[in-house]
């Protein structure tokens, strides 16, 4: 498999006042075209800030970042917000549905940001729903949808874009673990139609289900399993 995405030599630093506090620490990391990733570590370790980093939430405070060929780590932030919308999907641990809307019209969202036809977006939005089992929901409130059901709407906007690359920060953290099995199920089954998989995760049995894990501790990567899959 070729890769997605390289980071070389990545840190990152945060400014509090006149306190910096050092989260990233010189990571190299390669994720391949088609790969599902797990990233494993303690609470504070720099997980999360390495998937914002991936994901063009935020940008490294040094290091080369290169995207499908292209170095990012510098691009302006108009660029980034391009790249990320016609190429990535997020989903969270706290669902970030927005409460007054619907379930489609949550999904619809990202469509809307890049200004896709009308007939073309519902078409997107009802395949979504359905990949995820939620078609009969798909008026419904967040309030009106379980735990389980409302990340399963999380993962529909994800996928509703056809994004080349998911980031899934410990999505099943707020689940019992009958929707947490049901969302890796989904996410995994995402993963085997060819999208790009990076999951955050505390849970060695839904890293299990990766074709490759590390584990971070204090801002570095300090193991790589291949499991093998």
């Amino acid at each position: 498999m070729t890769a997605m995405l390289k980071l070389e030599d990545i840190s990152h630093t945060y400014q509090t006042g006149e306190v910096e506090t050092r989260v990233l620490e010189g990571v190299t990391l390669e994720v391949r075209e088609g790969e599902f990733l797990a990233v494993m570590g303690p609470s504070g370790c720099g997980k999360s800030t390495l998937l914002n980093i991936v994901g063009f939430l935020d940008s490294p405070s040094s290091g080369s970042y290169v995207f499908e060929g292209e170095e990012v780590a510098r691009y302006p932030e108009k660029r980034l917000t391009e790249l990320r919308r016609a190429s990535i999907g997020f989903v969270f641990q706290s669902f970030n549905l927005i409460e007054d809307l619907t379930a489609e019209e949550n999904v619809e969202i990202g469509l809307i940001y890049r200004r896709m036809p009308g007939a073309q977006r519902r078409e997107r939005i009802a395949d979504a729903l359905a990949q995820v089992g939620l078609s009969h929901r798909a008026g419904f409130l967040p309030k009106q949808l379980s735990g389980g059901q409302q990340q399963r709407v999380a993962v529909a906007r994800a996928l509703v874009s056809n994004p080349r690359l998911i980031l899934a920060d410990e999505p099943t953290g707020s689940l019992d673990s009958a929707n947490g099995d049901a969302i890796i199920e989904l996410l995994t089954g995402l993963n085997a139609k060819g999208t790009t998989l990076v999951m955050v995760t505390h849970s060695l049995a839904y890293a299990a289900a990766a074709s490759r894990v590390v584990r971070m501790l204090d801002g570095r990567i300090v193991s790589e399993t291949d499991m093998g899959l």
